[in-house]
């Protein structure tokens, strides 16, 4: 096998053609980013953009802003935007709340209307928060709702003619997996079940059709991938052909047919609008759209080659570079499972991103012993991916991870 260098790194990189994408981010001097699939980097333009709205929509318009400056429409025309990454047609896609309360609303939702049934299937790895959100929601209702955890091979088994929904992740947050959407959804419709996914690794990753897989449901976060901030809004997605019937339990005013009628009485609005709760984060959904415009001006087939080139750079370091050092490879090798990140077990995980951090190298770890390394093919390059993978070695070589000070746990890892 020929010998990866990093002027080999530097000829890919040569050839990129979302390299100009790189300049339109605040990266740090001296750091080499991998941890958007945790916290994207800040945008050049958000600042801006969030400074006009604060003191022309908000500091001048004032009121008036919810009307003369759109705020009123911003969760459904941020959503129909964000539709066009996740392959969901206009009206589909909402920006509201949190990932964890959209969870609890969209799986409210399809216990709603599979009333017969009682069983919510999922990962037994999925991320904790669907999961947690899942049982404070059976155990809210009491009425015998059951969380019931399998392993990805398992799936189909599990879907039985007591199953009401299948909530999955997309990509797992802790290898990068990646499921068929269209498959794993076929199979749950051929159970009677309604199909939840968790896009919070995909969106603005790797290639997304809700609305051709035939899903019903969906979450996801607007701060990874997305490049919205810390705590960005999220969004979630209803399918067109159960809108009319769909019904979530937090009926805020902002879901009601006519908000501003002030009625005692709540109605659903029509379509996605019924999904919302409460008054959108106005700020928060301005650096958002900044990250989604970005994301748009992107070649999507260009960020899945680049995504997976890279995956490809790292894995090949990797292997030539720490070989014999304990490494123990989780994400997929082949390339249509595996998402936009590689991730890496090791029984020193904490220590060593600890260490790794500390020379600027920026990943992150996953309990118990996950490295995760996301690959953003807007500013990620190969030669980044080339000096992380070095600048591991060097900590693995000198033992420096090993060091006291490596082992304190932050209460953020």
């Amino acid at each position: 096998m020929t010998r990866l260098t990093r002027e080999a790194c530097a000829a890919l990189d040569a050839d990129d053609p979302l390299a100009p994408f790189r300049d339109e981010f605040h990266l740090p001097e001296g750091v080499i980013y991998l941890d958007g699939n945790s916290l994207g980097p800040l945008p050049k333009a958000t600042p801006e953009r969030l400074r006009q709205a604060v003191e022309q929509e908000w500091g001048t318009g004032l009121i008036r802003s919810w009307n003369d400056a759109g705020w009123i429409d911003l969760p459904f025309s941020l959503g129909d935007r964000i539709g066009r990454l996740i392959g969901a047609g206009p009206g589909t896609v909402a920006v509201a709340d949190s990932t964890s309360v959209n969870v609890f609303k969209q799986l409210a939702a399809a216990l709603a209307l599979r009333p017969g049934r009682r069983v919510i299937v999922s990962e037994a790895t999925n991320f904790p928060t669907d999961l947690y959100m899942a049982q404070g929601l059976a155990a809210l209702l009491d009425r015998g709702h059951e969380l019931r955890l399998v392993s990805a091979e398992e799936v189909p088994a599990a879907l039985g003619p007591d199953v009401a929904a299948l909530m999955l992740t997309h990509v797992d947050y802790r290898t990068g997996a990646m499921h068929d959407m269209a498959a794993v959804t076929r199979a749950a419709h051929a159970a009677g079940a309604l199909m939840l996914w968790d896009l919070a690794h995909s969106a603005g990753a790797v290639p997304v059709d809700l609305d051709g897989a035939g899903a019903d449901l969906a979450i996801g976060c607007g701060y990874k991938f997305l490049n919205g901030g810390p705590g960005a809004p999220a969004f979630l997605y209803v399918s067109k052909a159960i809108q009319e019937t769909y019904r979530q339990p937090l009926t805020g005013w902002l879901g009601h047919a006519d908000p501003f009628a002030f009625e005692p009485g709540y109605r659903p609005a029509a379509g996605i609008a019924r999904a919302t709760t409460g008054t959108p984060s106005i700020l928060a959904m301005r650096a958002l759209e900044v990250g989604v415009d970005q994301m748009l001006r992107a070649p999507k087939a260009a960020l899945r080659a680049k995504s997976l080139a890279l995956a490809e750079t790292f894995m090949a370091a990797m292997a030539q570079e720490t070989a014999g050092q304990g490494f123990r490879l989780l994400t997929p090798a082949d390339a249509a499972r595996r998402g936009s990140q590689v991730s890496y077990a090791h029984e020193g995980g904490y220590a060593i991103m600890q260490a790794l951090i500390a020379r600027g190298v920026i990943g992150d770890f996953r309990a118990p012993d996950i490295l995760r390394f996301g690959l953003c093919p807007l500013y990620v390059r190969h030669e980044d991916v080339w000096d992380a993978v070095r600048t591991l070695a060097e900590v693995m070589r000198s033992g420096e991870w090993r060091e006291a000070r490596f082992a304190r746990r932050g209460k953020v890892t």
